[in-house]
């Protein structure tokens, strides 16, 4: 396993993080999923992720995978969670207010059965709350020793150079994480979001890296989702059957054949591709069998050529 700092943090992570999104507390079975835990610490991983809305109900996901870490010493790890989208009809039930993330933290410390979270992300920026609000309870959170670094996810160029500003005239402790989609197939980041966050020492660790399964080749044009993929699952095939189309079925068959001649599979090369800036800190994977796990870390050996990045970009163009 490969470990890279945070940023400008001083914490090192595993280049390959485990999330809980879509699979504990919801589609995958405990113990099944337990095996996952187990596999990616034999793996090195260090880097675990949640969310308190992850799960079947609000907080599931922290608690089973609290369950899932407790025979693992707490200092070996890092464990992350998240707070904005709503967890009930009530008015302060979400958003990122200092009502609502000192309500969370501490809810999410309860399920995680710990006293502090290495990351806590804002899980979307909030237009309803000024950000000096929000940038002041994390630091306040940060103080008291309930979280160690402040991140945020998904936020966009302007809302985070006003964040670096705010911190700067209020003299706050510093963001050191940003969680933004990137794989392939979306490649937002690279205007805006990742020069930005690489120049203020914000270290990124990106989600859906194989774009929700679309890019480890197991969908193929013309022919329905594979049974017990993510797009044959009902509950949760919303997202990834928007990546469904020919255009991009069409581009993984070509990416899977780079992948064959590098003699690597498609996650792989997917996995690779991401790791190649060194600004993100951890591509985000999840899993449902061990052997997953085995197999998208050993990206982190895989070294692309300029060749080999030239025909992926002429695949994607």
């Amino acid at each position: 396993m490969e470990y890279r700092r945070l940023g400008r943090s001083g914490i090192q992570v595993s280049a390959i993080a485990l999330g809980s999104w879509l699979t504990y507390g919801t589609v995958t079975e405990q113990e099944t999923a337990k095996a996952c835990i187990r596999e990616a610490f034999e793996q090195g991983i260090n880097h675990f992720d949640c969310a308190n809305v992850y799960g079947s109900e609000p907080h599931a996901a922290e608690q089973f995978l609290s369950d899932a870490l407790a025979p693992y010493n707490r200092s070996e790890y890092v464990l992350t969670t998240k707070a904005f989208w709503p967890v009930g009809p009530k008015p302060n039930q979400g958003g990122l207010s200092r009502k609502h993330l000192m309500d969370q933290v501490d809810k999410s410390l309860k399920a995680l059965k710990t006293d502090y979270v290495d990351i806590f992300y804002c899980h979307r920026a909030d237009p309803n709350t000024e950000i000096e609000e929000t940038l002041s309870a994390i630091d306040d959170l940060v103080r008291q020793g309930k979280v160690l670094y402040g991140g945020i996810s998904e936020w966009q160029p302007a809302q985070i150079t006003e964040a670096l500003l705010v911190q700067q005239r209020l003299q706050l402790n510093p963001l050191r994480a940003s969680q933004p989609v990137y794989n392939l197939l979306n490649r937002y980041i690279e205007a805006g979001v990742l020069p930005i966050c690489e120049q203020a020492g914000i270290g990124l660790v990106v989600f859906s890296p194989l774009a929700q399964g679309l890019l480890t080749g197991k969908y193929k044009k013309g022919q329905p989702a594979p049974e017990g993929s993510r797009a044959a699952n009902a509950k949760v095939s919303g997202s990834i059957a928007r990546m469904l189309n020919d255009r991009n079925l069409e581009r993984v068959d070509k990416l899977a054949a780079v992948a064959g001649d590098l003699g690597i599979t498609l996650s792989q090369l997917a996995l690779a591709w991401v790791l190649r800036h060194k600004a993100i800190s951890s591509a985000l994977i999840g899993a449902s069998r061990p052997e997953q796990i085995r197999e998208n870390v050993k990206a982190v050996e895989v070294s692309l050529s300029q060749e080999i990045l030239d025909r992926i970009e002429a695949i994607l163009a």
